[in-house]
């Protein structure tokens, strides 16, 4: 069952999607070559904490996996999501994606991104484009009315266009008290179909394309995702509320939000 967020829960869901927004744009102006993903996720767990959250993925552990150990997931080139944090150095040509989750006030702000290490290769920028083409081509059918097979149709369409795998396995989801909640979004589908979207749902969006094919399998970490072919992938993700007028993404910073004239959520919840 999807859980339909009240008025007074989508303000706290604002809140911690602004929080969790300035940790991503924190660690995104870090990266870069000779940075390590061990000290990006020292950084945003110390931001997590500070602002009084929780880091949602620090001991997370579906289906009896093995806790998982840091505040974020950093994926570099093939990996595709829940890399470990460890000291190896970002170097040029490289790719990384940070997915990132923090808990206040009971609920849980989502986000993604993936930046390119100085100089990449064309295709591998294009891939980082296309991806976040993706999420916005699937917020926009984030709509009352519509279907959650609109969200992954549109992503699969955009995607096909330019010969990219779309990740199957791994899939957007609902989001609120939990991490994961009703429904699935896979990031492909057919029009029309799966549940209908109403105001109040809230969901966590997140293409994820490689430059290859899109089998992956899990290294012996128990969490690290990779691609079966060695090829770069790319993630993006948004937490968005679903509101009568259409989309309104969460996971914006309060300057992006005040950029776009969007709303701010309340200083105190």
């Amino acid at each position: 069952m999807i859980i339909a967020k009240s008025k007074k829960d989508l303000e706290k869901m604002r809140v911690v999607g602004e929080l969790i927004a300035e940790v991503r744009e924190t660690l995104r102006s870090m990266i870069g070559p000779g940075m390590t993903t061990r000290e990006l996720n020292e950084t945003a767990e110390k931001m997590m904490r500070d602002a009084g959250a929780v880091p949602t993925f620090i001991g997370y552990a579906p289906y009896g996996m093995t806790p998982f150990p840091f505040a974020i997931c950093a994926s570099v080139n093939e990996q595709v999501v829940h890399g470990f944090s460890d000291d190896r150095e970002l170097k040029d040509g490289d790719v990384l994606s940070v997915d990132m989750a923090a808990t206040y006030n009971g609920f849980v702000g989502d986000t993604a991104t993936t930046v390119a290490i100085g100089n990449v290769d064309e295709d591998v920028a294009k891939l980082i484009q296309v991806t976040e083409e993706c999420l916005e081509l699937g917020i926009d059918q984030c709509r009352p009315g519509n279907r959650v097979g609109d969200i992954g149709w549109a992503v699969q369409e955009h995607a096909e266009k330019f010969g990219f795998g779309i990740v199957r396995e791994y899939t957007g989801h609902g989001i609120g008290r939990k991490m994961h909640e009703a429904p699935q979004i896979p990031n492909y589908g057919r029009k029309g179909t799966k549940e209908k979207i109403r105001p109040g749902f809230v969901f966590a969006l997140e293409p994820m394309l490689t430059l290859g094919e899109d089998l992956t399998k899990t290294l012996d970490d128990g969490w690290t995702v990779v691609t079966k072919d060695g090829s770069m992938a790319a993630h993006s993700e948004h937490t968005i509320a679903i509101t009568p007028e259409g989309p309104e993404i969460l996971t914006l910073t309060r300057e992006q939000k005040k950029e776009a004239g969007l709303r701010l959520a309340e200083a105190t919840v």
